[in-house]
C-alpha cells in the first residue's frame, strides 16, 4: 500500500488537505496530518489522524461534527460546491457506514429519531458514534447510555468515536486510490 502513501505524500498540501476533509471535516486536523508527512506506511498516517484528531479543541471538534448527519439520516451534498467530489465521498462514507440504520425496525428508527432530538438537545450537537459494525438497536442502546453523560464525559466520547471514524476513512481513502 505503499504506493497509495506515496500519492497522498507527493500531493501539494492544500490539495492533500482538501483530499483527507471527507475523513475528519477539520481543517485544522488536515493541516496537522499533511504537515506531519511524508509517511512510510499506513499505520503510521492513520496514527498520526488519531492523534490529530485527539489534538483538536473542543470548537475544531464541533466543525468536524457539522459535517456527520444524525444517526438514520442521510448527509446533504451541495453539488454545485467547489468542494462537491469530496463531499459525496464523505456523503458515500456515511451511508455505508449508517447501512444498519438504513434497515432497522421502524420502531427503532423512531426511536433513533427521539434519541438524537434528546442527545442534540442536553449536548448541543449531533449524537456522533462510530456506526460500522453497529447494529440501529446498538447504536440507540449506546444513545441512551451517553444521555446521562455529563458534558465533559461526552466530549471525550465524541473526540473518541471521532478518532475511530477518521481512520476508517483514512482507510478508505487509501483504498479508493
Amino acid at each position: 500500500m505503499s504506493g497509495k502513501i506515496d500519492w497522498l505524500d507527493t500531493l501539494p498540501p492544500d490539495r492533500a488537505e482538501a483530499e483527507l476533509l471527507p475523513c475528519c471535516a477539520s481543517p485544522t486536523w488536515a493541516r496537522k496530518v499533511v504537515a506531519r508527512s511524508p509517511y512510510s506506511n499506513t499505520e503510521h498516517l492513520i496514527a498520526a489522524a488519531v492523534a490529530g484528531v485527539r489534538e483538536l479543541s473542543w470548537p475544531e471538534v464541533e466543525q468536524a461534527l457539522s459535517a456527520h448527519p444524525r444517526i438514520g439520516d442521510k448527509a446533504a451534498v451541495d453539488i454545485s460546491a467547489p468542494d462537491s467530489k469530496q463531499a459525496q465521498r464523505e456523503a458515500n462514507w456515511s451511508r455505508t457506514e449508517q447501512s444498519a440504520a438504513a434497515t432497522a425496525d421502524p420502531a427503532v428508527l423512531r426511536e433513533l429519531a427521539e434519541g438524537n432530538l434528546a442527545y442534540e438537545q442536553r449536548f448541543g450537537h449531533v449524537f456522533l458514534i462510530r456506526a460500522t459494525d453497529r447494529s440501529a438497536q446498538e447504536m440507540l442502546s449506546e444513545l441512551r447510555k451517553r444521555l446521562d453523560n455529563d458534558v465533559e464525559d461526552e466530549r471525550a466520547v465524541i473526540q473518541s468515536e471521532l478518532a475511530e471514524i477518521t481512520a476508517l476513512r483514512v482507510r478508505k481513502l487509501l483504498e479508493d486510490r
